[in-house]
C-alpha cells in the first residue's frame, strides 16, 4: 500500500518510519483531481502555479502536497530542503493535511516514482512513436492480460510528468505493466525509462508529431530512439518494418530486435486486409509457419498495425496464439476514434482527440472505406515547423480523392481547402471556417441525408467542440 512513509523515506534519508503515515489513494497534479487520501504535486507553469491551488487541494480531501516553499493555510509545513532544521519526530497527524517544502517538486515526484517502481520485480513493456501509443497500449495490454495480472498507464498520463503519476498505481501483485510513453524534448524518454526501467520497447510510427520544438526529424527520430537505447541486453525492441525511421533504430538498441509490418521482410507481417468500416478489419496474420486468419473489432486498415504491435508483445512474452488473438479480439479496449449518430441520419466519424500528418492520413483512408457521402471537417495540425504547409497541401490532395465535402477550420486549414480544389474538389463543396465554434453552423448547412462526417484537428483547435454541437442530435 502506497503510504506518506514512501514519499518521507525517499526525501529524508534518515526517517525511521513511525507507522502512523497515512495512506496515499492517488497522486495528483491538478487540484480539481485531489479526492480523500490524495497527494497533490504543485508545479509552477507558464500560466498557472500549483501552488495556488493546494488549499483546494486539501479542500477536496488531499492530505499532503509536495511544494516548493512555504505556503500560509491551516496545515503543518515540513521543510525538507538541505540546510533546514528538521524536526524528529515530524509533527504529523490524521486530521490536518501536511506541505512537504522540497527544492523542486517534480524531481521529487519523479524520484519518488522512480523508487516505487523498483520496489516491484514487474516487467515493464513501454510503447513510443509519433502516432498510435495509446491505441497500441489499450490493445497490448488487453493482450498481455488474457495470461498476466498487467498494469497500463491510465488515459494520457505518458509525460515527464503523467507517467510518474501513473506509477503509483503500481501493486505487488503486478506481472507486466504496459507503459505510453510521450516526449516533448529530447531527453524525457531517457529519463522515463530510467524511472520505469523497461525490458521491451514497442516503437510505433515516425512522423512530425512536436517538429516546430525538436527541430529536426532527425531531433524526432533520436528522441524517440531513447526507448530501445535503454533496453537491457535481455530484452526485445520491436520495430515497425514498415518506416526506415524506425528500422534505423536497430543499430542502436543492445536487446534482441523484432520487426513487424506489412513488409513480408518483417518478423511479423500481415496482408490480405479487408477493412468493414465499423464492423472492424480483417486480415492474413504471417509468423514464421504460423498463418492466422484474424479478425479485430478495430476501426480501420492502419489498425493492423495496432494489432500486430500487440501480437509481437504477445509472442516476445511467449504466449501462444489462442491468448494472442483472444486479446486482439476485446471488443472493452479504449480507443480515441469513435463514432456517433449526428443530424439527417448522418454518422460522424469521431477523431477530434489530436492530428498531424500521418493520423490524418489514415483518419481519411478510414472514412474512404464507408458507403455514401463523405463530408471532411479538419481543423489545422499544428507544431509541424518548416513542414506545417506542404504537410496540410498533402491532406488537401487526399481529400480531394477521398471527400465530397471539405470544411476546413483554421488559418493553416486554408492550404488543406486550396489544395482540394487544385486537386479536383469543386470550388462550391469546400468551405473555410476560422475556429471550431464557427464550424458548427457552416458544416449543418451542408449535412444531408446519411452523410458520413470526419472530424479530426489538433487538440488546440477543440474539434471536439463539433462533435459535442452535433451530439444535440442523437
Amino acid at each position: 500500500m502506497l503510504t506518506l512513509t514512501h514519499f518521507l523515506e525517499v526525501l529524508i534519508p534518515q526517517y525511521e518510519p513511525t507507522g502512523s503515515e497515512p495512506a496515499i489513494s492517488s497522486v495528483v497534479m491538478d487540484s480539481r483531481e485531489a479526492a480523500p487520501g490524495s497527494l497533490f504535486v504543485a508545479q509552477k507553469g507558464d500560466r498557472v502555479d500549483g501552488h495556488d491551488f493546494v488549499a483546494e487541494a486539501f479542500a477536496r480531501g488531499a492530505i499532503a502536497a509536495l511544494v516548493a516553499r512555504p505556503l500560509p493555510g491551516d496545515h503543518t509545513t515540513i521543510d525538507l530542503r538541505a540546510g533546514q532544521p528538521m524536526p524528529f519526530p515530524l509533527p504529523l497527524s490524521a486530521s490536518t493535511p501536511v506541505c512537504l517544502v522540497v527544492t523542486d517538486p517534480i524531481a521529487a515526484l519523479q524520484t519518488s516514482a522512480r523508487a516505487w517502481r523498483a520496489r516491484f520485480a514487474v516487467q515493464v513493456i513501454g510503447i513510443t512513436g509519433s502516432v498510435g501509443k495509446t491505441s497500441t497500449k489499450e490493445l497490448t495490454h488487453a493482450v498481455v492480460a488474457q495470461q498476466f495480472n498487467t498494469f497500463k498507464s491510465p488515459g494520457n498520463r505518458n509525460s515527464i510528468l503523467g507517467l510518474p503519476m501513473a506509477l503509483f498505481g503500481l501493486r505487488p501483485f503486478h506481472q507486466k505493466a504496459v507503459l505510453e510513453m510521450a516526449m516533448f524534448v529530447p531527453g524525457e524518454i531517457a529519463t522515463l525509462c530510467t524511472m520505469t526501467q523497461p525490458e521491451i520497447g514497442v516503437i510505433t510510427l515516425i512522423g512530425a508529431v512536436h517538429l516546430e520544438r525538436a527541430g529536426s526529424m532527425e531531433a524526432i527520430v533520436a528522441a524517440k530512439r531513447e526507448l530501445v537505447e535503454a533496453l537491457p541486453a535481455h530484452g526485445v525492441a520491436i520495430l515497425n518494418r514498415d518506416d526506415d525511421r524506425v528500422m534505423s533504430m536497430a543499430s542502436h538498441t543492445p536487446a534482441r530486435v523484432f520487426t513487424y509490418g506489412l513488409d513480408d521482410r518483417a518478423d511479423l507481417w500481415a496482408d490480405n486486409i479487408q477493412s468493414m468500416g465499423l464492423g472492424g478489419v480483417r486480415f492474413m496474420l504471417h509468423h514464421g509457419r504460423d498463418h492466422l486468419n484474424v479478425h479485430v473489432p478495430l476501426i480501420g486498415r492502419h489498425s493492423v498495425h495496432t494489432a500486430l504491435r500487440a501480437a509481437a508483445v504477445g509472442l516476445a512474452l511467449n504466449m501462444t496464439w489462442d491468448k494472442i488473438v483472444r486479446g486482439l479480439q476485446e471488443t472493452a479496449v479504449e480507443l480515441r476514434v469513435v463514432s456517433a449518430p449526428g443530424p439527417k441520419n448522418s454518422l460522424i466519424i469521431d477523431d477530434s482527440y489530436n492530428a498531424n500528418p500521418e493520423s490524418t492520413l489514415a483518419a481519411l483512408n478510414l472514412l474512404e472505406d464507408f458507403a455514401g457521402r463523405k463530408v471532411a471537417v479538419l481543423g489545422d495540425m499544428l507544431e509541424l515547423g518548416h513542414l506545417e504547409e506542404p504537410s496540410h497541401r498533402l491532406i488537401g490532395r487526399r481529400v480531394a480523392s477521398v471527400a465530397q465535402v471539405l470544411i476546413a477550420v483554421g488559418s493553416r486549414a486554408r492550404w488543406i481547402a486550396e489544395e482540394a480544389v487544385k486537386a479536383g474538389l469543386p470550388t462550391h463543396n469546400v468551405a473555410l471556417a476560422t475556429d471550431a465554434v464557427t464550424a458548427v453552423p457552416v458544416l449543418e448547412a451542408r449535412i444531408e441525408e446519411n452523410d458520413v462526417i470526419l472530424i479530426k484537428g489538433s487538440y488546440g483547435m477543440r474539434m471536439d467542440s463539433i462533435v459535442t454541437a452535433l451530439g444535440r442530435y442523437d
